[in-house]
């Protein structure tokens, strides 16, 4: 590491193998899904395992 640099936490599953990522229930499906790198800022408000699910839950809402 570069003496200097701002160390980072570590995320939720960075650095893992999938077997090992945090996991999660769908809300709508009730299927399980496991940590995406493209849920790495908003993990915690993750609701849905896909845009379907979520468009699905929003539709059943109304």
């Amino acid at each position: 590491m570069l003496s200097g640099m701002p160390r980072t936490e570590r995320t939720p599953g960075g650095g893992r193998p999938p077997s090992q990522r945090p996991s999660k229930t769908c809300a709508h499906c009730g299927l399980p899904f496991t940590w995406r790198k493209k849920w790495e800022r908003d993990w915690d408000t993750v609701k849905y395992c896909s845009d379907r699910c979520r468009a699905a839950a929003k539709r059943d809402r109304t």
